[in-house]
């Protein structure tokens, strides 16, 4: 069970939001790299970057704080990013600055074309972030709820060629409830590639929950407030997924 400490971006900030609501935020720091850094000497082995402003502008906004958490991380883990990416120049730009995974959320559900050319050109570096509210997918920063069911999207997308994706219930994201592992089961039980759980972790019992659905297909859990708050011990955590999973 990978465990992926999250680090949100809004001002060039490392921030947290509630719910998904750009008017609610707590800066845990405002120096992004030096987050990236503690991360990483606590034992993640992966780091989960979101432009918050640029999921919301459509294009990306806080790109230097990307390049300076790439710099300060360098070849240490993969880093994979989402917020804002629409065109094919733009992951090709990220992954050339060293970027390993792109996310893509809205464009993937409104433009499904574009998903399709993502994977065909840059095959093994496109995940695709589903968020979804009672089942249904939401779109442009959580803002807009679509009639699209969560699995149906989820398994059109594996035909395309999607490395993996990564579930949030944004009923529970930022509020410290635990996961929805009834829905983040059901549809990793649906696919064939990875899923990765994210909204509402809040604390070591979560991650046991999560450690068992592991041969379902869940691989990995995103960690955001919880981590930051301290009511989640990132280290112990990842040392218990370890001893649990093996």
């Amino acid at each position: 069970m990978l465990l992926i400490p999250a680090i949100d971006l809004k001002d060039g900030h490392c921030v947290r939001l509630k719910q998904g609501d750009m008017n609610n935020s707590t800066i845990f720091s405002e120096d992004p790299a030096a987050m990236a850094r503690r991360w990483v000497e606590a034992g993640a082995r992966r780091l989960h970057l979101v432009d918050l402003n640029g999921a919301f502008a459509g294009k990306p906004v806080n790109e230097g704080a990307v390049k300076s958490i790439l710099r300060a991380v360098g070849d240490d883990i993969p880093v994979q990013l989402g917020g804002g990416i629409r065109d094919l120049d733009t992951i090709e730009r990220y992954l050339d600055d060293g970027i390993s995974y792109v996310i893509i959320g809205t464009a993937a559900v409104k433009s499904p074309g574009f998903l399709k050319d993502a994977c065909s050109a840059f095959g093994g570096h496109i995940i695709v972030g589903l968020d979804a509210k009672d089942g249904k997918v939401a779109t442009d920063g959580w803002s807009k709820l679509t009639g699209h069911e969560v699995v149906d999207l989820a398994q059109k997308f594996e035909d395309y060629g999607v490395e993996g994706i990564i579930y949030t219930d944004i009923g529970r994201d930022g509020m410290l409830t635990g996961i929805n592992l009834e829905a983040t089961v059901k549809l990793a039980q649906a696919l064939t590639i990875p899923v990765i759980a994210s909204g509402g972790l809040s604390n070591l019992a979560d991650i046991k929950a999560l450690c068992e659905l592991e041969p379902d297909g869940v691989k990995g859990v995103i960690c955001g407030r919880s981590i930051y708050t301290g009511a989640l011990d990132f280290k112990a955590a990842q040392a218990l997924a370890d001893e649990l999973n093996g």
